[in-house]
């Protein structure tokens, strides 16, 4: 009887652990990463409401965990960033069909975590060390490594604020890219890998000067996929819910192209969690000799 008590303990333990993610995002920038895919504004009764469509490329994977408000891994699904963007109307944004399409691509991948963090109408200066926004994301990020995973790579869209003036949109260069720099700094992560995304629309006239910017970073291991041209909801400032599924599509990409081999990685995390396991077993049965030898 007390062995098999153990037993179950051991497996429950195993099978909690095992649940937590491996494999960190953290998710950052504006509403459009925060996501307004499927958000309506109707001007005859002056309300924002999201139409709750989510496409199977954004279901809901029990091997994609998002982390919440709380600071608790949960199982993610859309809207990501409904606790995490407040006062906002929240939608479809690209982080469900990201996580979806490097599982469908790498089914041995392992579990993912997603850290949303994004603020709509933000500036790159709303994002600098010190600021609430900053300190917030490497506070989020710190929690989710206390599970024991990586991260794997931030996903990074903002710029549309700093397009409304030319001092913001000459400036943005320098501010992005220390914006960076701090943050592997912080992270004790020198070459993290970040995957910005290319402005597809702006809040003002200077998307031209922001986006050559964003596209033109002389930082080691910065990506850039390009937003441009992907449809726009009638605002025409924020991606619609197909090109939101899109995006997440793209930076899947970019971020499997810029790995050895996702599959090895996991192998030697499969192997850990096995010897892991081997010992923790091996001690049981240790345990278990010892209080027989006792009762005995």
């Amino acid at each position: 009887m007390l062995s098999i008590f153990f037993f179950i303990f051991l497996s429950h333990a195993c099978s909690v652990k095992s649940k937590l993610p491996q494999n960190i995002f953290i998710l950052a920038g504006q509403s459009n990463m925060a996501g307004r895919g499927g958000v309506i504004n109707n001007t005859k009764t002056n309300t924002v409401s999201w139409d709750g469509i989510v496409p199977s490329q954004c279901q809901p994977n029990p091997s994609i965990l998002r982390l919440n408000a709380k600071f608790t891994w949960v199982q993610a699904h859309e809207p990501l960033h409904a606790d995490i963007d407040l006062d906002k109307t929240n939608g479809v944004g690209p982080g469900m069909s990201f996580a979806n399409a490097i599982l469908t691509k790498h089914r041995s991948f392992g579990v993912i975590g997603l850290v949303p963090c994004a603020i709509g109408g933000t500036n790159i200066s709303e994002w600098r060390k010190g600021s609430f926004n900053y300190e917030q994301m490497v506070r989020r990020t710190r929690v989710a490594l206390q599970s024991d995973g990586v991260i794997r790579a931030l996903l990074w869209y903002q710029g549309e604020a700093d397009t409304i003036t030319l001092e913001d949109a000459e400036s943005y260069k320098g501010r992005l890219e220390k914006f960076f720099t701090d943050l592997r700094s912080d992270l004790q992560d020198p070459m993290l890998p970040i995957i910005q995304v290319g402005l597809a629309s702006g809040q003002g006239p200077f998307v031209d000067i922001v986006r050559e910017a964003q596209l033109g970073s002389d930082l080691l291991n910065v990506q850039c996929v390009d937003a441009k041209g992907l449809p726009l909801e009638p605002d025409g400032l924020h991606l619609t819910t197909p090109s939101q599924v899109r995006l997440g599509e793209m930076l899947a990409d970019a971020f499997l192209r810029s790995i050895p081999s996702p599959i090895k990685a996991n192998a030697i995390s499969n192997a850990s969690t096995m010897f892991t396991n081997y010992v923790s077993y091996f001690l049981l049965i240790q345990l278990l000799t010892s209080l027989s030898i006792i009762l005995t």
